[in-house]
């Protein structure tokens, strides 16, 4: 709404400090010290609602060290997260851009999912809270808006520069243009292309077309790209949601690698929006996402506020309300910039807890299998998962465990960021 406001201050009534409101990175600055403002000061006052209404997360005994100490602790903390990010981006970003609405949808779609699972564990006093069929459907159809918007809003594009005579034409600024018609005189050689592409990484020639899937349909078949391009939309929002759900799992766990997450996703989002770095480092232009790095701006604050109470030990825990939110911004955001492909990196915690279920599970139907039910409760693969909890049961304070799965994040973020030169 700023936006809007300052923008039209700035060009009718030339108000001093209102043209700041142009620039993505004042609005982002804004948008993330909003949003750590409102995780303190309103997040405090949550927590205490949430202690006067005795909304606490119920404990089961999973014989985990220092558990029973958790009972009680005030949960549904997410409503922090999602005010904390929805506030700031309304305020600071440009709201009818295509790209902010959809995470916008994005964010109260999940959170609202969260909220109702969260509200029947507590309120209804049932542990199972949201049946599962329930959760995945609200996840699918979530994967099924987001595939059809970026398939078919025709906002949603990139662009790639003209070949003639057989060379990429290359635009130089003239000295006497500001860098603002520089910008437009180079998107003026791109040709505008609407077509499902992503990024491959580690690959120099690094744009791949969804369609090609479709090759074998024979001619015509780029129009055929939605049936490969939205169910792959839909596994995405659908694995990392959980993913961030089964992450978290103790104290600031989730809130921390989401945070460092939304970090690499700014980046991505700036480069891509930037048609001068986007041709620097030979990345595909993606016009209007540079848009996210005010909401991915606060989104990182929203993170890193609510940690200042979610650290251990935790005064409030976020519950599905704040964890499916956060994964299905994630998924929904990697997709915008077109980096999906390197989900497996950047999200590589997610992956380890989502794969460690996983192994677990087909190993322990295995060796019942194979060798009877005693056989396979006595030689687990992991001790208990997601993996956090392993190394709970093997005696690792939950805070150690926290900082070392934190670490390994920022390598991750690290190596995805380092994507954009290593071809």
């Amino acid at each position: 709404m700023f936006y809007y406001l300052f923008n039209y201050l700035h060009k009718y009534y030339d108000v001093y400090g209102a043209g700041l409101f142009r620039f993505i990175s004042f609005r982002a600055a804004m948008a993330a010290i909003l949003s750590l403002v409102i995780s303190l000061l309103l997040g405090k006052r949550i927590v205490k609602f949430l202690q006067k209404k005795q909304i606490g997360e119920t404990i089961r005994d999973l014989g985990l060290v220092g558990e029973q100490q958790k009972k009680g602790t005030p949960t549904m903390g997410g409503l922090i997260i999602l005010a904390a990010i929805l506030i700031p981006t309304l305020l600071f970003a440009r709201v009818m851009n295509v790209y902010i609405l959809l995470l916008i949808a994005t964010t109260i779609w999940m959170g609202a999912i969260g909220f109702i699972d969260d509200y029947i564990k507590v309120f209804k006093k049932d542990k199972r809270g949201l049946a599962g069929k329930f959760k995945v459907m609200g996840q699918v159809g979530l994967g099924l808006f987001v595939g059809i918007v970026l398939y078919t809003n025709k906002h949603v594009m990139i662009k790639k520069e003209v070949m003639k005579e057989g060379k990429y034409m290359t635009v130089m600024p003239n000295d006497a243009s500001p860098l603002q018609a520089f910008n437009k005189e180079v998107e003026r050689t791109m040709d505008s292309v609407r077509v499902p592409v992503t990024t491959i990484p580690f690959v120099k020639e690094h744009q791949f077309n969804y369609a090609k899937l479709m090759a074998w349909v024979g001619d015509g078949y780029e129009k055929y790209a939605w049936v490969i391009f939205i169910p792959i939309v839909i596994f995405i929002i659908t694995a990392v949601s959980n993913g961030a759900n089964i992450t978290d799992g103790i104290d600031g766990l989730a809130t921390g690698t989401s945070a460092i997450i939304g970090v690499v996703l700014i980046i991505f989002a700036y480069v891509s929006g930037n048609v001068n770095f986007a041709r620097y480092l030979n990345i595909m232009y993606i016009p209007n996402c540079g848009e996210l790095v005010v909401f991915g701006a606060a989104f990182v604050g929203a993170c890193i506020g609510f940690l200042w109470y979610n650290t251990f030990p935790a005064q409030v825990f976020m519950g599905d309300t704040g964890s499916l939110a956060l994964g299905g911004i994630i998924g929904a955001m990697a997709l915008c910039v077109r980096k999906e492909l390197l989900i497996p990196i950047f999200c590589g915690i997610f992956l380890i807890e989502n794969v460690s279920v996983m192994l677990q599970v087909a190993v322990f139907k295995y060796r019942k299998r194979k060798h009877g039910l005693e056989y396979a409760q006595q030689n687990r693969l992991f001790l208990m998962s997601p993996l956090h909890h392993h190394y709970q049961k093997k005696g690792m304070h939950e805070s150690k465990i926290v900082m070392r799965f934190i670490i390994i994040g920022v390598l991750l973020a690290l190596l995805t960021i380092a994507t954009l030169k290593i071809r």
